[in-house]
């Protein structure tokens, strides 16, 4: 609308012509973005013909968030648009940066069920600078190490202090916050400096230009075949797991030349010197602190020891020197091997129809196992020694065989076994590379079902004394397959126990294999 004829525009008018709303053109003119060109006798604002487009300007700066007083240093020549809008977006960056920052602690919190009493500390810990990262890693390796002499296993933990991104992820501030955490307790600065202390000790004066490589190859192949070991179910204890040692010995002793007074030969020096390499390398408290690392700062995470690490520890621990390697026992008679399992596999499927539902979380003589997973390495063991009569091992031992019908499952892989064992003439045929005979698989399948049958019992509170008619027979084959066994940490076997007077032939054998 124009008010006196010379083109200017009352407030009303600019508002319909650029869409900007009559509240939102007055506080633009107030704050001096918009100065009128003149008034009305009445006092009211009126704007010239270059007020549309000025408004446009104010309008877009507004919505690109910069601040009033950079919007009129713009208008009035006072500063570019560009210098402005290079400032207000490093501002911007700053406040994106803290936005994300905000978002990750908030992921984390929500993550880890922070408690409210934990929650400045988080916070607190969130904030901290790059320096004040390093800072509270170099405290904890110079307190951990103190009066170690260890240079360069010093320098490489110092080498690692964590750089989080500028954005990082839930995950990554979710690991700083533990790492921040764990680095507190004392048995990982106890671990931290045994590991110091082992590298100073065994370290090599001048290490060779391969020395990392080396290791980390030999590192796989220990993984490597203990992974391999516990798929085709080699116990480290063992004389099928004594070839796996030779092998990894052999391997490793090349990476101790420069090292004090290396091994030449394997035997039980070179043994010892292995197992305790291991035994650093696989420490928990530091396995932990660089898996922990590592996510932090988004490098690749090392390879975990995990259970094939277990097993190749295990078996060096029962094979401490070279020995004889695999000493098979006698084959028994097949058929009477066939029927010795037989009875073994009706009397435990018998005990296994009967456990209930509600049973299957409960606790059994098997450390750390529940009645379910007792049941499920049971019905693995029966689908194991099918395969390997099939000549087609399998390899998906921690999956789980139960389904929703242990009973059934159980049943099924009894039924397999026997179906493999007659129809492939298992018991008169030899496998693997040491040839044995066929019917000794179908023995131990017998041993392994009544020792797990009687933890299984136990577990129920049942009467253990299972298959009565064959148990002698059980524990005698037992003591042959074996008796030669080292009772190690890690092994398959406790040290044997005094079974009480009268005991049944099953709590024998369970008193005999450390029960």
């Amino acid at each position: 609308m124009q008010e006196d004829g010379g083109g200017l525009l009352t407030i009303g008018a600019l508002a319909r012509l650029t869409g900007v709303t009559v509240k939102t053109v007055r506080r633009w003119s107030d704050e001096g973005l918009l100065p009128p060109a003149a008034r009305t006798p009445a006092g009211y604002r009126l704007y010239g013909p270059d007020a549309p487009a000025r408004l446009e300007i104010v309008r877009t700066l507004r919505e690109l968030g910069i601040g009033t007083a950079e919007i009129r240093a713009v208008l009035c020549s006072e500063r570019t648009v560009a210098d402005t809008a290079g400032h207000w977006a490093d501002a911007l960056d700053t406040q994106i940066r803290t936005l994300r920052l905000r978002r990750a602690v908030l992921r984390a919190v929500a993550a880890r069920g922070t408690a409210a009493e934990e929650l400045p500390d988080v916070h607190r810990l969130a904030r901290l600078t790059a320096a004040e990262r390093r800072r509270i890693i170099e405290e904890f390796v110079t307190d951990a190490l103190e009066g170690v002499a260890a240079p360069v296993y010093r320098a490489g933990l110092l080498a690692a202090a964590p750089d989080l991104p500028e954005d990082p992820a839930p995950g990554q501030l979710g690991a700083w916050l533990d790492l921040a955490g764990h680095i507190q307790r004392p048995e990982v600065r106890a671990a931290l400096r045994r590991l110091a202390e082992y590298s100073a000790r065994t370290a090599p004066a001048v290490p060779s230009a391969t020395a990392a490589e080396d290791a980390a190859r030999v590192a796989h192949l220990m993984r490597e075949r203990g992974a391999a070991a516990l798929a085709a179910g080699v116990a480290a204890d063992s004389p099928a797991a004594e070839p796996v040692v030779a092998e990894l010995v052999a391997a490793w002793l090349p990476t101790q030349a420069g090292t004090p007074d290396p091994p030449e030969r394997d035997g039980a020096r070179a043994r010892r010197g292995l197992l305790e390499q291991l035994d650093a390398a696989a420490e928990p408290h530091i396995e932990r602190y660089w898996q922990l690392m590592c996510a932090a700062t988004g490098r690749p995470r090392p390879p975990r020891w995990g259970a094939a690490g277990a097993w190749t520890a295990a078996a060096l621990r029962a094979h401490p020197e070279p020995g004889r390697g695999v000493v098979l026992p006698p084959a028994p008679d097949a058929r009477r091997a066939l029927y010795v399992y037989e009875r073994v596999a009706a009397h435990v499927t018998a005990l296994v129809d009967g456990v209930p539902g509600e049973a299957l979380a409960g606790p059994t003589p098997c450390d750390g196992w529940t009645v379910r997973r007792l049941i499920g390495h049971m019905t693995w063991e029966n689908l194991m020694i099918a395969s390997i009569a099939r000549d087609a091992p399998r390899t998906d031992q921690d999956a789980d065989h139960l389904g929703d019908d242990h009973a059934a499952a159980f049943r099924a892989s009894v039924g397999e076994a026997l179906t493999a064992f007659t129809q492939s003439g298992m018991p008169e045929r030899t496998y693997g590379p040491y040839e044995a005979p066929g019917a000794l698989f179908v023995q131990q399948a017998a041993v392994e079902l009544l020792a797990h049958g009687w933890d299984l019992a136990r577990a129920l509170g049942a009467p253990g004394d299972l298959a009565p008619e064959v148990a002698e027979e059980v524990l005698e084959a037992a003591r042959g397959l074996y008796g030669t066994a080292p009772r190690t940490r890690g092994g398959s076997f406790a040290p044997e126990r005094p079974a009480p007077a009268g005991a049944s032939g099953a709590d024998r054998l369970a008193a005999y294999l450390g029960r």
